[in-house]
Parts: structure tokens; C-alpha cells; sequence
């Protein structure tokens, strides 16, 4: 199992968040999810947004803490990674 978290450093709705990813793949990303009771309207094209205080326990769980660089880094070697799509016109 290989899930990855960023730092939190996200800033969003007055909060910080961190990014919860899988380079392994999305089945193993919503089993875990599921597992740290994180709700499935977190799940945002191809990670999972954290709110800081869930950071700690999502770690103890097992995600490995990673860079944001590095997480990116990860979903796109293993062809996972999903970027947003822009409106032509």
C-alpha cells in the first residue's frame, strides 16, 4: 500500500488542507479513505482533500508524509494524476 499526504498548506474555506493520494491506484486511495472516515464528497479528480487536523491521524494510519512536489511528482509517473479541465470559449 502505498497512500501519500502533502503538509498541510492547501488554503481553502478557512482552513488549511492537505492532499491524500495513492501512486498505486484509485481503489487502494478510496479503501483508505473509507478506512480514515474520510467522506467520499472529499475526493477531488484524483486525491482526497484533508483538513489539517485529520493530518496526524491519517499518518497513523499509515499514508506516507511526502512533499506536495513529491506527491505530484508520484501520480504523475504512475499515470494517475488528473488535471482540472479548462472551459473553451
Amino acid at each position: 500500500m502505498t497512500v501519500l499526504i502533502d503538509p498541510p498548506n492547501a488554503a481553502g474555506h478557512g482552513r488549511l488542507w492537505s492532499h491524500l493520494a495513492s501512486d498505486v491506484s484509485y481503489d487502494e486511495l478510496h479503501t483508505f479513505a473509507r478506512r480514515a472516515g474520510i467522506p467520499e464528497r472529499g475526493f477531488d479528480r484524483d486525491h482526497y482533500d484533508v483538513p489539517s487536523e485529520w493530518y496526524d491521524a491519517v499518518v497513523e494510519l499509515g499514508a506516507e508524509q511526502v512533499s506536495s512536489r513529491e506527491l505530484v511528482s508520484r501520480l504523475v509517473a504512475a499515470g494517475l494524476r488528473r488535471r482540472k479541465t479548462g472551459k473553451l470559449g
